[in-house]
């Protein structure tokens, strides 16, 4: 298990919230994403749309997850919406060849809100995963009552929000069992 605290794009500041940790588990056939966030009271929750692929997610409160493998141009690409909505990309490199990437299992998604904190759960099957050893980047689109948003990751390039940036491939992870 690893934890991170993500980190709010300067040219983006949020209304209320204050602070959003991720966490990322392997648990034998799945993957466990956490996500958590302090100060959500004016926080945007997407409503329920029933389980499915749909692009645009990152539009409004979306989690996503990048992985790449050490050594490669190429990555894959998680969102998940607390809609329940979800899509999964390959990337042959940086913003180029995108295809959808199968999945034989569609992830698990849960948000839980109270006033002030949000937590986003989510299980990824494995099996749908890069193999081996992993560079990642966990992020967050936080979007706040008026249609503000802010761009949350491990760490930011320079210039305007970009998670697809390598530089914010700062976690290392060995791959889940089965993947």
């Amino acid at each position: 298990m690893q934890t991170h605290s993500l980190i709010a794009h300067p040219d983006f500041s949020p209304v209320t919230v204050r602070e959003v940790t991720a966490r990322i588990t392997p648990d034998g056939d799945w993957l466990r994403l956490r996500w958590r966030i302090e100060g959500a009271y004016k926080l945007v929750v997407p409503p329920f749309a029933g389980k499915g692929r749909a692009d645009g997610l990152w539009q409004t409160t979306c989690f996503e997850l990048f992985l790449q493998s050490p050594g490669e141009a190429g990555y894959t690409e998680l969102n998940l919406s607390p809609s329940e909505r979800w899509n999964a990309y390959d990337f042959s490199s940086y913003r180029e060849g995108m295809t959808e990437r199968p999945f034989p299992h569609e992830p698990s998604c849960t948000m839980r809100k109270g006033e002030a904190l949000a937590i986003f759960d989510a299980a990824v099957p494995a099996s749908a995963l890069p193999p081996a050893l992993w560079r990642y980047n966990m992020t967050a689109v936080i979007e706040e009552e008026g249609g503000r948003r802010s761009f949350w990751g491990v760490a930011h390039p320079v210039g305007k929000p970009d998670f697809h940036d390598a530089a914010c491939f700062t976690g290392t992870l060995a791959a889940a069992n089965g993947a």
